[in-house]
């Protein structure tokens, strides 16, 4: 496949034109505004809702829009798709902002939509913000939805069940938007160079490899990405002839920090997760924090961090240390509680504790031990002392038959074998003298031997 070295843009449009219509964003509007989408083809992302046979694709090709919510996160395309549904179905589009417009302003617009009703006009309502309206001003818009005079598009970033007033939210529709891939931010990025609406007539040299970092930077939002795309075309190096060079060092400087060198989805993150892994099984406390922080300040997502974490401290720490699991499963909390920047302190604390913890591999090895056996066994019977017997005809069948209740004796154990017979002899949790795991190895002793009828020593285990 041809390597594409750089990106070549020239233009006779004048910068900031629009080739939908007059309504063109002017030259001196983000570039996020001169390039917003007019038609679901250029829409980006949401495929969950617009691909072919989706529900709200569906919708749109019948032109039966109902009333809606789009739920998500900023710069996902909720005011872009309202626009979008608008053209589309040739309404009035009526742009409110939650933050700017009162009840008056509400009312005046519902009833100017009512009277354009009744000469065919649609008139399509969208209220950004929707959940910093009160109760109030969201029941200013109720009768007019009930009775079809306007088709209200509400956008919010916070849960409706919980914003909305409950008798609004039962009259829409709720669309959950995801925030963008990375996929689909670096392809709008690369559209956003070739468009003509982006930098007129100038020419841009910038190599393809920098549109996944500003897309991982941008982290599921195109207004960021778009805005951050502009900002490293604005600080490059001008050349005599008139066109622009992005550079990496350019770049780095407009997102404030220096890019690593990391694919979430290659080798790479493989790479730095086994060394992270592989660092903290080896006790050592410094590497272990040192590719923690590559992982993190490279935007790798926090809670896949700490999920590693939980299976390390089972795997590689076990019951050596059982406050290793806890531990690990509060710094996922606290990840999920405060996010990055302020849950790195807390991975550290778990990764610097977990790479001093005793170590014991046990659990590890009794369950791919006992794995292999049930995988290759499978007909083992469920021997009868330890069946259960609900009916009459299965206690005629002596299940549960000498079963004892070991909290009623003594020991608290009873002499009873409730491995299948083929397996009884067999021993998954082989515990280690490391940490609190020795003291468990010499009650370990002491139960089998019980259950035998030996004595610790004669077991092997003590």
């Amino acid at each position: 496949m041809k390597q594409i070295s750089m990106f070549d843009i020239t233009s006779g449009i004048a910068p900031g034109s629009n080739t939908a219509g007059s309504s063109a964003p002017a030259a001196s509007a983000p570039l996020a505004d001169r390039l917003r989408p007019t038609a679901l083809e250029e829409y980006a992302g949401q495929q969950h809702l617009l691909g072919p046979g989706k529900i709200l694709r569906q919708l749109l090709e019948r032109d039966q829009i109902p009333s809606m919510i789009f739920w998500g996160p900023p710069g996902v395309g909720k005011t872009t798709l309202a626009s979008i549904i608008a053209n589309r179905t040739r309404s009035n589009f009526v742009n409110f902002s939650a933050v700017t417009s009162g009840i008056k302003e509400i009312k005046d617009i519902m009833n100017q939509a009512q009277e354009n009703r009744a000469y065919g006009i649609r008139t399509l309502v969208f209220v950004d913000e929707i959940h910093r309206f009160n109760k109030a001003q969201q029941d200013a818009f109720l009768p007019f939805v009930e009775r079809g005079s306007i088709t209200l598009i509400g956008a919010t970033t916070e849960n409706p069940s919980f914003e909305i007033n409950a008798a609004l939210l039962s009259r829409c529709k709720v669309f959950v938007l995801k925030e963008l891939s990375e996929d689909d931010l670096t392809a709008l990025l690369s559209r956003a160079l070739m468009d003509k609406r982006s930098f007129g007539s100038a020419q841009i040299h910038m190599e393809p490899s920098l549109l996944p970092i500003i897309a991982s930077f941008a982290d599921g939002d195109a207004r960021t990405a778009l805005n951050t795309l502009e900002m490293a075309v604005l600080n490059g190096t001008l050349r005599p002839d008139g066109s622009v060079t992005v550079t990496r060092d350019t770049l780095e400087q407009c997102l404030g920090k220096k890019t690593l060198l990391y694919d979430k989805k290659g080798e790479e993150h493989y790479n730095l997760i086994s060394a992270l892994h592989k660092s903290m099984r080896n006790c050592d406390p410094d590497a272990a924090v040192y590719w923690l922080a590559r992982m993190l300040e490279a935007g790798e997502d926090p809670l896949f961090i700490a999920r590693r974490l939980i299976r390390f401290a089972s795997e590689d720490v076990g019951l050596a240390d059982p406050q290793a699991l806890p531990l690990a499963v509060a710094a996922y909390q606290a990840c999920h509680f405060n996010g990055m920047p302020e849950c790195d302190l807390n991975l550290t604390q778990a990764v610097v504790y977990l790479s001093l913890a005793p170590r014991s591999n046990a659990l590890y090895r009794a369950y791919e031990t006992a794995k292999a056996d049930a995988m290759t066994r499978l007909n083992q019977p469920v021997p009868l002392v330890i069946r259960n017997a609900p009916t009459g005809l299965m206690e005629e069948l002596q299940y549960g038959k000498g079963y004892i209740y070991a909290h009623e004796t003594q020991e608290k154990m009873a002499r009873m074998t409730c491995l299948p017979e083929d397996l009884k002899d067999r021993r998954y949790y082989l515990p280690t003298e490391e940490g609190k795991e020795g003291a468990l190895k010499q009650r370990l002793a002491r139960s089998r031997a019980f259950r035998l009828g030996e004595t610790a020593d004669e077991t092997g285990d003590s």
